[in-house]
């Protein structure tokens, strides 16, 4: 286990072992910090969790991986919960998840919900929009929010949307209010075309063996159901 000190040790690991999960769960398979903000840290560090210090709150990480670097995204990408995947290792799950096929592709064969396609369209349409703008233009109410949640987290799984940073609500007048919004675009906007052309070069058997070793590598205890859960979302 690399000791996470600061920030950059974080980046470094994460792009030493290619994937992990974002909170300290690691859910039965590798977790960077395996440990939780109500958690003692199992080695000396300065890192706590909310403690809004940029240089050592994993919380605060989260934005200033997508803010700072384009080699690493952060979604909800495993177990329907956060998680980071580095440019890398991202065809390999495309290949496995996807499985060559487009967003419309996938909405043809009825893999992909109708409230699914109205979202991920609306974000299409963009290349980045808050998620408050996101309910507001497909008319989403309050009485669906949970199910509108729900798809928002499926599209991230599913890798055809993914989180792109955050804003700030706009008043009237034009002035920040409240609580920051996760923004989204879709993955074909947040990635160049050398990550998707890669995918295709990538069978869905051979993405899943890849991933499968290198999740041993970094769990030798892994558990085989959880692995395979781990990567076809």
């Amino acid at each position: 286990m690399d000791k996470i000190l600061s920030f950059e040790d974080f980046i470094n690991a994460v792009r030493k072992s290619g994937f992990s999960m974002g909170g300290g769960n690691c859910e039965g398979i590798y977790a960077i910090i395996p440990w939780n903000w109500q958690e003692t840290p199992p080695y000396e560090t300065p890192v706590r969790w909310h403690t809004e210090n940029p240089e050592t709150d994993p919380w605060e990480w989260r934005m200033r991986v997508l803010g700072e670097h384009d080699d690493i995204a952060y979604s909800k990408l495993f177990f329907n919960k956060s998680g980071y995947i580095t440019k890398n290792w991202y065809p390999y799950f495309l290949s496995a998840r996807r499985k060559g096929k487009s967003f419309h592709e996938a909405y043809n064969d009825g893999k992909i919900s109708y409230m699914a396609k109205q979202i991920y369209e609306i974000i299409e349409q963009n290349d980045a929009m808050p998620l408050h703008i996101i309910k507001q233009e497909g008319g989403f109410g309050k009485e669906e929010k949970s199910k509108f949640d729900k798809v928002i987290t499926e599209l991230q799984m599913k890798m055809y949307i993914t989180m792109c940073g955050n804003a700030r609500k706009l008043s009237a007048k034009g002035e920040e209010y409240g609580w920051s919004s996760t923004m989204f675009c879709a993955v074909e906007r947040f990635w160049d075309e050398s990550v998707f052309n890669q995918a295709r070069e990538i069978s869905p058997d051979e993405a899943v063996e890849k991933i499968t070793e290198q999740i041993y590598k970094l769990n030798p205890d892994a558990e085989g159901k959880k692995v395979l859960k781990f990567i076809n979302g």
